[in-house]
């Protein structure tokens, strides 16, 4: 028993929690917390949006002001490239750099984790695709996230383009987990509405995901379907009124309890296809998701539409007082409604899937990470039928 007891207190170590803080005008304590890490050349990894709205210079200026020498990194595109990952991580080493701060939506947090992976453990980010893959620790990370939707500020995922395959690998780990959460909601409302529109609907694939997940607990339900609820009422109002604050920390609430949910539960189908769709063609990761959720949903329902009840109690459905196979597909409907309302295209056709491209897309899917907590296993053929059906 002794020995048990060893073992899972060593299991348990390994597990780190993150701080988290949250509110309107909270920016400051991303410099606060990097001094705390032990900071003295802090690389600032941020993209051109975040530079061009000021937001980076008013965090470097905070991290300046607390006598640290910050190095400002922004050459990244959306959806972080390998060889993006590999050129922050020169940057990194060439200036001494020794905690990452990271500044903007989840391509930019995923790039600075994948900066954080090759500096404590050398190599190329593709060599650490799959789970725990990376075994040195790896530096202190804080982030401030500067969209709603992706959850990677509380994740332990990261997510980067294969560019010679054409497709997004998967990087799972708990040190991956940012050390310290930052998430102030003024920073949302520079979004453009398509950013927010992708964002808040990654969000809420986020939470239907992990409420059906394989992996789910009566604590990663309760962020799940908190999550799915306030992204549903709220979306909207933030594309109408991007200056309203009520509604800008309502979306950063649900993105944060969306994340909390999925990096333990993990995620599914949706999240399977949309690493092979963004992969192939660059695209926006949550307009993928949008596309994608309803078909998905209709999918697993057609094994075991129970789970959905819940969700659609959450959205106010009425449905969720009848048959179970009604209230899942009623939940679909709803998704389908919400992606029209926030400018999704309505098929893959739109964003530049061929017909030829599904059986490939088929096989990535079914070998992505997320796949292992769908809570329907797909063949080959039924994946090839889903993505048509999504066309």
């Amino acid at each position: 028993m002794a020995v048990a007891s060893e073992h899972a207190a060593t299991t348990l170590a390994k597990f780190h929690a993150p701080e988290i803080v949250f509110g309107i005008g909270s920016l400051v304590e991303a410099a606060h917390a990097a001094v705390r890490l032990g900071a003295v050349r802090p690389l600032l990894v941020t993209d051109p949006g975040l530079i061009e709205a000021g937001w980076a210079d008013e965090l470097r200026g905070h991290l300046v002001e607390q006598g640290l020498t910050p190095i400002v990194w922004g050459d990244l595109t959306p959806n972080p490239k390998d060889h993006e990952v590999t050129a922050g991580h020169e940057t990194y080493r060439a200036h001494g750099c020794d905690v990452l701060v990271a500044l903007g939506g989840g391509s930019v947090i995923d790039a600075a984790k994948g900066i954080a992976v090759l500096a404590a453990n050398g190599g190329s980010i593709l060599d650490y695709e799959g789970v725990d893959r990376a075994a040195a620790p790896i530096p202190p990370m804080v982030v401030v996230p500067s969209t709603s939707g992706t959850g990677a500020d509380v994740s332990q995922f990261c997510v980067v383009t294969d560019t010679a395959r054409g497709t997004k690998i998967t990087i799972i780990g708990r040190s991956l987990v940012p050390d310290l959460t930052v998430i102030d909601p003024r920073l949302l409302t520079t979004m453009p509405d398509d950013l927010n529109a992708a964002t808040g609907l990654d969000a809420l694939t986020h939470g239907v995901e992990a409420f059906v997940s394989r992996a789910h607990n009566p604590l990663t339900d309760h962020h799940a379907l908190r999550a799915v609820g306030l992204v549903t009422d709220t979306l909207v109002r933030t594309i109408e009124d991007p200056q309203e604050m009520a509604a800008r920390s309502i979306m950063a609430q649900a993105s944060l309890e969306a994340g909390l949910a999925f990096t333990n539960a993990i995620l599914g189908a949706a999240h399977a296809m949309s690493h092979q769709v963004g992969g192939l063609l660059d695209l926006p990761h949550g307009v993928v998701n949008g596309v994608l959720l309803p078909h998905v949903i209709r999918f697993n329902a057609a094994s075991d539409p129970e789970p959905f009840v819940a969700i659609a109690a959450a959205l106010r459905l009425d449905e969720h007082r009848g048959p179970a196979v009604e209230a899942a597909l009623a939940v679909a409907d709803r998704v389908e409604r919400l992606a029209r309302e926030v400018g999704v295209p309505r098929g893959l056709r739109e964003l530049g899937v061929q017909a030829t491209d599904l059986e490939r897309l088929a096989a990535g899917a079914l070998r992505d990470a997320c796949m292992s907590t769908n809570p329907r296993e797909a063949t080959q053929e039924q994946m090839v039928a889903l993505f048509r059906a999504a066309l």
